[in-house]
């Protein structure tokens, strides 16, 4: 492996096997960057599980991230799914590494009702210096997932200050 190349190549588990758990420093480092982010906080959303290549975001809902119709505001929704997939990008790259949205497209494919929404971003295709994701949101509601966003993002390997 190159210095600052991604340290795995992501996409080769199947649907139905997720991805193993990233290294211990990679959870702590994700954990550490998520803590520092503000409007993550302001959400109310929370940090879920970490994978090689892939990350979830859980949101709750609350008054603060509703649109005028009661359900989760786009913004909202499209916020966390940039943030899970940048954070699985960083999972491909050592500590020596940041990533930053480049671009994203996300579709709003229903209405984002229930009592939490669950992002996953998911590593498609990995590089020294452009990382490609797939981006999926999920509402919750009443034991039932369903899907209501779905997006893809590029990002960029910068180097970690």
């Amino acid at each position: 492996m190159t210095e600052n190349s991604p340290q795995t190549s992501a996409g080769s588990h199947t649907a139905d096997t997720a991805p193993p758990h990233a290294a211990p420093e990679v959870q702590a480092r994700i954990e550490a960057s998520f803590g520092k982010q503000g409007l993550m906080t302001t959400m109310g959303a929370e940090l879920g599980d970490v994978r090689e290549g892939e990350v979830r975001i859980h949101l709750p809902m609350s008054p603060r991230v509703t649109q005028q119709h009661g359900f989760f505001h786009g913004g909202a929704t499209s916020t966390i799914a940039d943030s899970a997939g940048d954070y699985a990008a960083l999972t491909m790259f050592d500590a020596s590494s940041e990533v930053l949205t480049v671009e994203y497209k996300i579709n709003l494919v229903a209405p984002a009702i229930g009592e939490s929404l669950e992002a996953v971003g998911t590593v498609i295709k990995p590089g020294r210096t452009l990382t490609v994701c797939e981006l999926k949101v999920y509402a919750h509601k009443d034991g039932a997932r369903k899907l209501v966003a779905t997006g893809q993002q590029t990002l960029i390997r910068v180097d970690a200050e």
